[in-house]
């Protein structure tokens, strides 16, 4: 079975990719695109992750600019390197190799093994790129897991999710191209949550690494804490639990598209689940066992820590 991720490398996709790498499935590869920072620093910080955990999986750099809008990021949330921190950080890591992640993409996508899943956790520039130019290979996409989206709100603006709004053509040019799109929505994520009290459960974890990721959650964790709310959503590691674990959700088909105009409305997900109301494109997960994906979360990361 052949895995493909794409990401823009923050803590959360981090913990998202350990996921994978903890269930039984194997990573053909993964591809980086700009998004919680500039494409450099999703470099650094990919490179600087492969080191730290030893992955082997072939990374490949991708798209450092959205399909037409100016490029939007996350830094304002997440700062400069888009992974918050109470103390450690990602050590220095030698740059990846150069390899370009539009060839690397279409050499998986034609070596004729199936099926063929790709996890994507942040904007969809790079599948956009690939169902434009090459639309008879991103036909052979089986499955397209997105954390993206939001059903009833956004959280960058009032309107639109982050990995939404950073390319809205992106994510229409993928819905136009009728790719097989399951879209894991902000609602759905937002029933899934890291609290304090698992940040503590790592630090019992003797090691370096144990501490590292403590003090990485910690600080992902900070951003709902500096708000007054008592834990933090974990976005991508729920659309990995999904990924991994399908039975864990229910997926509705609906009409989803891509607002791409307004001022106060650009990037919105219109999800239509009335037939009556137009021809369905896509799923979303409908509802989640919030405490079955906290724990094939938070069991990735604990076994991570101890080794």
């Amino acid at each position: 079975m052949g895995i493909w991720i794409d990401t823009d490398m923050g803590f959360d996709d981090i913990a998202a990719i350990l996921v994978v790498v903890h269930s039984k499935l194997t990573i053909d590869g993964v591809s980086l695109v700009s998004g919680n920072a500039p494409l450099s620093h999703v470099q650094a910080n990919a490179a600087s992750a492969a080191a730290v955990f030893s992955w082997r999986f072939p990374i490949h750099t991708g798209r450092e600019l959205p399909a037409l809008c100016k490029l939007e990021t996350a830094q304002s949330i997440l700062g400069q390197t888009g992974i918050p921190t109470t103390g450690r950080s990602l050590p220095p890591a030698n740059p990846l190799p150069l390899s370009n992640a539009f060839t690397a993409l279409c050499d998986w996508l034609a070596d004729g093994a199936r099926p063929k899943r790709i996890l994507a956790l942040g904007p969809l520039t790079n599948i956009a790129a690939l169902a434009l130019a090459r639309p008879e290979l991103a036909a052979q996409i089986d499955e397209l897991t997105w954390m993206g989206g939001g059903v009833t709100s956004g959280n960058h603006t009032a309107s639109a999710e982050f990995n939404a709004f950073a390319d809205p053509e992106a994510l229409a040019i993928v819905l136009a191209h009728g790719l097989p799109l399951r879209m894991i929505d902000l609602d759905i994520c937002r029933k899934v949550l890291a609290w304090p009290e698992d940040v503590a459960r790592l630090r019992k974890t003797s090691g370096e690494k144990a501490q590292l990721l403590a003090d990485l959650l910690e600080g992902y964790v900070n951003i709902a804490i500096s708000r007054g709310r008592p834990a933090m959503a974990v976005y991508d590691p729920t659309a990995a639990a999904i990924f991994v674990a399908h039975d864990i959700a229910t997926l509705r088909h609906a009409r989803i598209e891509a607002e791409l105009h307004g001022q106060h409305t650009r990037g919105r997900t219109v999800v239509e689940t009335r037939a009556s109301h137009g021809a369905f494109n896509a799923h979303f997960v409908a509802e989640i066992d919030a405490e079955k994906a906290r724990s094939i979360i938070f069991d990735a990361l604990q076994r991570e820590a101890g080794r």
